[in-house]
């Protein structure tokens, strides 16, 4: 069975938040959605009828947005994913999102905020698998647009 990636690894996040990251981050969000959303582990937030992963996690994104702007966050984009046009041709994506956060404390405060902490299950009942790459601006200028420059 493939391994899938739900959750931050215990690891990662320790590597993560020990770094001295100055500045906006971006989230790149790639999410596969489960057919049918499985909310096994969080029955108090099961609909009555049961849903896609994809209007689960249109549940967790309605309830996520006030505790992101709330720490200043914003997404930036969400669109519909197809296969790489260069990547492994068997590795599909439904969605992918671009969150950013104005630094690396005020994400922490996000992630650990006791009330949003809540509604995390929707996340969880929506997705078969995901991943979330971290990145921070490159700081060479000569890389920027030219409409920033």
């Amino acid at each position: 069975m493939k391994k899938t990636y739900l959750d931050v690894a215990e690891a990662a996040g320790a590597a993560f938040f020990s770094k001295p990251i100055q500045g906006p981050i971006v989230m790149l969000n790639l999410l596969r959605f489960r057919a049918i959303a499985n909310y096994a582990n969080h029955p108090a937030l099961q609909p009555a009828e049961p849903i896609s992963g994809k209007d689960a996690y249109d549940r967790y994104m309605e309830a996520t947005m006030p505790f992101l702007r709330k720490r200043g966050g914003e997404v930036l984009f969400i669109g519909k994913g197809n296969s790489f046009l260069i990547g492994p041709e068997d590795e599909t994506w439904d969605c992918a999102i671009l969150v950013k956060q104005n630094s690396l404390a005020e994400f922490l405060s996000f992630a650990t905020d006791p009330e949003y902490l809540k509604i995390l299950g929707h996340r969880e009942a929506a997705l078969e698998d995901s991943r979330l790459l971290p990145l921070e601006e490159h700081p060479f200028k000569r890389f920027q647009s030219q409409r920033e420059a």
